[in-house]
């Protein structure tokens, strides 16, 4: 069976494409995918370049060229999405930690989706530590524990060294996709790839 890691932020409207795609991406290839949550920030600010920074470089990155492309991919995918931009105010720190609170509670899955839905499916205009705390009860985390796993000095190493990782291992932006044979397919767009690379090398693993 192929592993394929997979590193993501709740911001990132191309992460949450992503994620509606990766169960039908495991049965179809049999692989299995291993979610792992980032600050895409401050992965970007580590690379020293970021896309995001003063005038656009292209028009691929104008914030209503951006927005009007994610809308045509959920379309497609056939899921919903409502543009966060100046609606939903979030501490990226904070949703990149609360995930990884909940991979230290064995739910990073289901919490990754619930927080995917708060920030592009659910017409909140915050994301704050309560709303975190909330959405971990919904997935079956008792409150008092997931607060304490979200303030523990061992959640933000682990995510530390998850964004040193994922630098480490040429991630440049998210989502990305980096098979156990190594080979790194970065953006929602490139899952046909994924696809068609998994499929090829299924009788290989």
């Amino acid at each position: 069976m192929m592993m394929v890691d997979f590193y993501y932020s709740i911001g990132s409207r191309y992460s949450y494409l992503a994620s509606t795609q990766i169960a039908a991406l495991e049965k179809e290839t049999s692989c299995r995918v291993a979610w792992h949550p980032v600050n895409s920030v401050r992965l970007i600010n580590q690379r020293g370049v970021s896309p995001f920074k003063g005038e656009p470089v292209s028009g691929q990155y104008e914030w209503s060229y951006r927005e009007l492309d994610a809308k045509r991919w959920a379309e497609l995918y056939g899921v919903s999405y409502v543009e966060p931009r100046g609606r939903v105010r979030f501490d990226s720190e904070l949703i990149a930690r609360a995930c990884t609170a909940a991979k230290r509670l064995g739910k990073v899955v289901e919490y990754s989706h619930l927080l995917f839905s708060a920030m592009f499916q659910d017409l909140l205009t915050e994301i704050d530590e309560r709303e975190c705390t909330v959405r971990a009860e919904a997935c079956g985390i008792e409150p008092t524990e997931f607060r304490t796993a979200l303030a523990a000095p061992e959640t933000l190493s682990q995510l530390d060294t998850t964004i040193d990782r994922a630098y480490r291992s040429g991630v440049f932006g998210v989502p990305t996709f980096i098979t156990s044979s190594g080979e790194l397919f970065w953006g929602n767009d490139r899952i046909v790839l994924l696809r068609h690379y998994l499929c090829s090398h299924r009788r290989d693993t």
